[in-house]
């Protein structure tokens, strides 16, 4: 057999270990360097940002322009381009001048009311005073108001002087409108400098959902449920049940020391679980379920009017979306939470599995109420009603705008078919029945 010798590595000279340990350092030189750059650039943009921030799109425009004619002059010779490119630089510096100046002015910003229902007036007001000792010109001021921006020209005030501005707020849809910050703006007439400077922070407007008014016997269907015994056996409650021997673990307090003392051997109390009211609202926002922005809206004022009912009654009430639990310790808080219910697209598989993760932390209920559009299939419904037990009843409201009321029930689900709100009270007052 022929043996095959091995190959013995031959040993690095000092001269190439030497020339490793160099490409080594450089290579690390240039990571510090491109480093030490890059912390230097970027602490030299923030330095300019102040300078930067003034030029605005016309005045980046108008640079680049002088820029380039600058450097076709230089290479062609044109004169043209020459007074071309001189032109433009002297529109800047003259810009320059109409940014200085300083302002002492104290701004308020007001809207009347802050919460309104969606269709209702609003109107904010916007009082701006010189609170220095000097003069000031005129002035425009700039007030961001949801999407829009209004515009307003203050006149030159004199010290202590105020000047009120009035403007509308469109309340068509429900949300929460934002109304500021509101800024001064300085600057020249043509754009290519802008200066602004901030007076306020912004201020909400909750536009409200439109509700419906339920009557009292409209709830019944919860508030009789209020002190109801199940047959659930429970250690702590206050419905007794029945005597059993004692063991490890079990509290003390609950020891009957009388049957105790007569048995000769330590009882304890069993009880009855009382149930408690508690309902909870799966209200879905998925754009899939409904077929327009309109039914979503209707949806959105079913499902506010159904939980303001319940808080007024003073019963326990969950109210749960895909992207939120919304706040229903009084009236108030709900509607304005409910302003921010939003739109939202595939964020849970199946509306089983956004009703099991929303609720999973949520005590269990008396009643479930579940609110989607007429594109919901009906074995959705009914998947979420399998994730609570039979002592649990289960309403599906189906949004369908324009359609004729109805009140069906399938398998102990109770569907509740919602063509407008105003027909809310009724179809409440025949499940009650």
């Amino acid at each position: 057999m022929t043996r095959v010798a091995e190959k013995v590595p031959r040993p690095v000279s000092p001269a190439e270990h030497a020339v490793v340990s160099l490409r080594r350092a450089l290579g690390d030189s240039r990571r510090t360097v491109f480093r030490l750059l890059g912390q230097l650039a970027r602490r030299a943009w923030q330095a300019a940002k102040p300078v930067t921030d003034v030029v605005g799109p016309v005045g980046w425009l108008t640079l680049a322009a002088s820029v380039a004619a600058f450097l076709i002059s230089g290479l062609s010779g044109w004169a043209e381009f020459t007074y071309l490119a001189t032109t433009l630089l002297a529109a800047l510096l003259v810009a320059v001048v109409f940014i200085f100046g300083r302002a002492t002015y104290a701004v308020d910003v007001a809207l009347n009311p802050h919460r309104v229902v969606a269709g209702e007036r609003a109107l904010g007001q916007m009082t701006v005073a010189n609170s220095g000792e000097k003069s000031l010109l005129p002035v425009r001021m700039e007030l961001s108001v949801g999407t829009g921006v209004a515009e307003f020209v203050i006149p030159g005030l004199a010290p202590a002087v105020r000047h009120e501005e009035l403007f509308a707020v469109p309340t068509h849809h429900r949300a929460v409108i934002v109304a500021g910050p509101a800024v001064s703006v300085r600057g020249d007439q043509l754009g290519l400098l802008r200066r602004t400077v901030r007076w306020t922070d912004p201020v909400e407007l909750f536009v409200h959902p439109v509700t419906t008014r339920l009557q009292s016997s409209a709830a019944g269907l919860v508030r009789d449920l209020e002190g109801e015994i199940t047959r659930k056996i429970t250690n702590n409650d206050i419905s007794f049940h029945a005597l059993r021997a004692y063991v490890p673990g079990d509290a003390l307090r609950n020891v009957h020391w009388r049957t105790s003392a007569r048995t000769g051997q330590l009882m304890v109390r069993q009880f009855e679980e009382t149930r408690r009211s508690q309902l909870i609202i799966v209200h879905t926002s998925e754009t899939a379920h409904y077929a327009s922005d309109e039914e979503f809206e209707l949806g959105v004022s079913a499902t506010a009017s159904l939980a303001l009912q319940v808080i007024r009654d003073g019963t326990r009430v969950s109210v749960v979306t895909e992207d939120r639990l919304l706040t229903t310790k009084t009236a108030v808080a709900l509607l304005d939470d409910s302003c921010r219910i939003a739109p939202v697209t595939d964020l849970y598989p199946t509306l089983r599995d956004f009703a099991r993760d929303a609720t999973r932390r949520l005590p269990a209920p008396s009643v479930v109420m579940i609110v989607a559009g007429s594109l919901l299939e009906l074995r959705e419904f009914r998947a979420v009603q399998t994730l609570f037990g039979p002592e649990t009843k289960t309403l599906a409201f189906r949004m369908e705008l324009g359609s004729t009321p109805r009140l069906t029930s399938v398998s102990g689900l109770t569907v509740i078919t919602l063509g407008q709100l105003t027909d809310l009270p009724a179809l409440l007052r025949r499940v009650n029945g």
